[in-house]
């Protein structure tokens, strides 16, 4: 997309802030929500009061309106010195300038790695995009030890840790969910305050349901095996605010890693179908880690496999929507990741496979294979760690010297690796393997590779 077209549909800071939310940004004074609401929709009246949950609606361009919107979503900047928000610029930020003609920007918070000074440096660098830009607040933004004060810096460098927008194709509400435990290990838990809920309480109920209601945060809402990621009763009272809507999609980051998830009953979720979450992967990917490429730029890849970059939401009528995961800087815009040996002995037992890494997989992706162009195949979705990562971690071990700032991450378990089993009673010479995975979105995507049969002596 030319840059031109790109611009025709950017806006400035001002157009986002309104004064309200620019006295919360620069000194907390104002304690209501600031939403904007984009023309042509109606602007609501002002809902009086100047409590907890009170709202500042204020007027703003259209831009998440029409056949479709783009919106890019970063999740976890995370950067911790001036090298690292030179990786963030040069990574992920300006290999994007007149590439996507996106309409609306979130980051799903971590902006910092508990750097605050480092703060305007960030903002700075992502709305050099020039598209309207929303926040949510990380952990590692907020001051965990200064309880209720915790956001103050955040607010000050960034802007209001809660707001919201309406528009034609989406309502979107950006919100810090992240409770800080001072003096306990974790220092914090995710959830949401009181004056949160009294926000939603008086917001939610004013917004139509025809069309898409996005939530964005840090924190997910899901818990992990062996960590609590959420307050119970917040998650409960929240889904029982967000049951009456038909279309909603929550946008999580924190885990430095990649998986949808999609809340049942099971999770207490009362609505009519399953609630998507996606947790999306970090810009920084491991925190910025590996070894660095001809440009300097570490490869970042995180703990399950996924390679760092940053995700494309586009908004449709009638509450639709797709999403798309870009690794950074990535020409073939890889969908997925390969990884098999390069010989094996003619006739041997089959008992080695191809491993494939479906960034955007899910239970109920299909993914198959095919060998020297050969009838299509199932994999199996396995829960192993990726392969490709562990070998990497294997170069780290056994490296006589430093190869990188930091290493790159111990191998986790992934939740989209599939594995087949490669034939070996085939000719001896090359063979080619070729994967190919339904992605929810975007269709049939593929990818290729190579192994060898050599026959052996006994």
């Amino acid at each position: 997309m030319r840059k031109s077209l790109l611009l025709c549909c950017l806006l400035p800071l001002a157009a986002v802030l309104p004064p309200a939310a620019a006295l919360q940004a620069g000194a907390g004074a104002s304690v209501c929500v600031p939403v904007a609401v984009e023309a042509p929709l109606p602007l609501p009246a002002a809902d009086g009061g100047r409590g907890p949950g009170c709202i500042d609606y204020h007027r703003a361009p259209a831009t998440l309106a029409g056949a479709a919107a783009q919106v890019l979503v970063f999740g976890d900047p995370q950067v911790k010195s001036d090298a690292d928000v030179g990786y963030f610029r040069r990574d992920i930020v300006q290999p994007l300038q007149g590439r996507v003609p996106a309409r609306l920007g979130l980051t799903l918070g971590d902006l910092v790695d508990d750097v605050p000074a480092l703060l305007p440096a960030v903002r700075r660098v992502t709305e050099s995009l020039g598209v309207p830009w929303m926040y949510a607040p990380g952990n590692h933004d907020l001051d965990l030890a200064a309880g209720q004060a915790a956001s103050a810096a955040f607010r000050a460098a960034i802007g209001p840790d809660t707001q919201a927008r309406q528009a034609a194709l989406a309502n979107v509400v950006v919100l810090d969910d992240v409770i800080p435990l001072p003096g306990q290990s974790p220092a914090y838990i995710g959830g949401l305050r009181e004056d949160q809920f009294a926000f939603l309480e008086r917001w939610l109920p004013t917004l139509p349901k025809d069309r898409l209601l996005v939530l964005a945060m840090h924190i997910p809402l899901f818990d992990q095996p062996g960590k609590k990621n959420f307050r119970d009763a917040d998650r409960a009272r929240l889904f029982a605010l967000l049951a009456p809507f038909p279309h909603v999609l929550v946008l999580s980051a924190h885990t430095h890693t990649q998986r949808h998830y999609w809340h049942t009953a099971a999770d207490g979720w009362q609505g009519a179908a399953p609630l998507h979450e996606f947790n999306l992967g970090a810009a920084c990917g491991a925190y910025w880690s590996g070894v660095k490429d001809a440009a300097g730029i570490p490869d970042a890849t995180m703990a399950d496999g996924t390679p760092n970059g940053y995700a494309v939401l586009t908004l449709k009528p009638g509450g639709d929507y797709a999403l798309a995961w870009h690794a950074a800087r990535d020409p073939e815009d890889a969908q997925i990741g390969l990884w098999a040996p390069k010989v094996l002995r003619r006739g041997a037992y089959p008992a080695w496979g191809v491993f494939a890494n479906v960034y955007m997989g899910d239970d109920a992706t299909r993914v198959e294979y095919r060998v020297d162009g050969g009838g299509w195949r199932p994999m199996k979705k396995v829960l192993l760690p990726d392969p490709r990562l562990q070998a990497e971690n294997r170069r780290d071990d056994e490296a006589a010297a430093l190869r990188g700032y930091d290493r790159s991450p111990e191998a986790e378990i992934s939740m989209h690796l599939w594995r087949g089993a490669l034939p070996t009673t085939l000719a001896a010479g090359e063979h080619r393997v070729d994967v190919r995975a339904f992605d929810r979105w975007r269709g049939v995507v593929q990818a290729s590779t190579t192994y060898r049969l050599d026959e052996a002596a006994p």
